[in-house]
């Protein structure tokens, strides 16, 4: 397992024009969220749900990775698997940034991959809308394909992963995240080696336990993160 366990959030790919679901206006603001992002939005809005991530997965086309997450990627291929990156976010701004989709954990889903929601094999459309792919179906059972995320309520298998590097890492790496979500607290307490970088406190998350706190931009903390992270693995 990885020495450092670097775990992100919206806020960082917010700094890439992506809103999250606590900003105010854009996509999120159009839907109310427990009717299309619940574990049974698909049963219950099933034209209503698909039509939110088509418009999200769309969103991403024109979305670049910006500087913090350049570095992070820069790291990752310097440093092999001394370093994992895992993302509570379902964009795909990582691999714009040079990773391969198998060095980035994406714990709650990946949102330019559809699922099939019987035999579970998962495809790649890219940017396009589900009815496109096989007119929403599975090519290799013909079962009703989903969005490839995982919806409020539902279980998350890839935390499994994080438990894992959690046990195992020797410095926390916490950037844009609120903690409401992954209990950053806990494995804060636990690693002990850490550093949080959010753009301001959270009510979630203890930053007394951190070894390191940055409140700024990621863009503008990277490089202390990027040098503390290389003075720990040199």
């Amino acid at each position: 397992m990885a020495k450092v366990l670097i775990l992100s959030g919206a806020g960082l790919s917010a700094e890439s024009g992506i809103s999250t679901f606590r900003d105010s206006g854009g996509l999120w603001e159009e839907y109310d969220v427990s009717v299309v992002c619940n574990y049974d939005s698909l049963q219950k809005n099933e034209a209503l749900t698909i039509e939110f991530y088509d418009k999200r997965r769309a969103e991403l086309s024109s979305k670049e990775a910006n500087r913090a997450h350049k570095v992070l990627a820069e790291l990752k291929k310097n440093y092999g698997e001394d370093i994992a990156i895992i993302t509570q976010n379902v964009d795909n701004l990582f691999e714009k940034a040079g990773l391969s989709n198998g060095e980035v954990i994406h714990l709650h889903g990946f949102m330019t991959e559809l699922r099939c929601q019987s035999c579970e094999e998962v495809f790649e459309i890219g940017y396009e809308k589900q009815k496109n792919f096989h007119d929403g179906f599975c090519p290799s059972c013909s079962s009703k394909l989903r969005p490839n995320i995982v919806f409020f309520g539902e279980q998350a298998p890839l935390y499994e992963k994080l438990s894992q590097h959690i046990n195992d890492c020797q410095l926390l790496v916490v950037l844009g995240t609120s903690g409401e979500v992954v209990g950053v607290n806990e494995m804060a307490r636990y690693v002990g080696n850490s550093i949080l970088n959010n753009l301001e406190p959270s009510n979630a998350i203890e930053d007394s336990l951190f070894s390191k706190v940055l409140y700024m931009r990621a863009t503008e903390a990277i490089d202390e993160i990027a040098e503390t992270i290389e003075e720990f693995l040199s």
